[in-house]
Parts: structure tokens; sequence; C-alpha cells
């Protein structure tokens, strides 16, 4: 017997504050935006920002951010739930703003 899964969704907390993809590198940051940007062109333009890390100084301690705005009608889980796995595909996480 086979049995449907479905995902487990995020919850929304706020579905109004910007969400952040917190990624190892520029390059999965501007491959996730790009991927992003294609698969949901109604999110608009993400910006793309380098976050050093407290304390270091060395550019290759520095984790890069796509930021994100909320859509027009809020954050739903199921957008959120596109975002945990963007994420997790670039070796990264999401987090709230």
């Amino acid at each position: 017997m086979t049995e449907n899964h479905t995902p487990d969704l995020p919850d929304v907390d706020d579905p109004f504050v910007r969400q952040l993809l917190v990624l190892p590198d520029r390059d999965a940051a501007d491959e996730a935006a790009e991927e992003l940007g294609a698969a949901h062109p109604d999110l608009g333009e993400p910006e793309i920002v380098r976050d050093a890390l407290a304390g270091e100084d060395d550019a290759e301690d520095a984790q890069w951010l796509v930021v994100l705005d909320p859509p027009a009608n809020g954050w739903t889980p199921a957008l959120l739930h596109v975002l945990d796995t963007l994420a997790t595909s670039h070796e990264g996480w999401r987090e709230e703003a």
C-alpha cells in the first residue's frame, strides 16, 4: 500500500516580513536568485548582499544573502517551502529578516 506524503510546510509567523536565503558563496546566491526569478517572477528582483561573519576580516569567511521582499499577499507556507528547498539545494538555509 502506498502512502501519500505531503511535505511538512513551514509555519508563517509574519507573512509580510522579508526572507533571507543564507548561502555559502556569491555563485550560489546568483544561481538561487536566477532560479527564483525564473520560477516566480511575481516575487520581483531579489537583492544579493555579502554578509561578513562577525569578527572575520577574510573575504573567504563571508556568507551571501538573497534578500526577498514579501509578495503583495504575503508569504504562504507553499512559497516558504519553495524558498527552503531552493536554499537547501545550494547548501544554505532560509531566515526571516
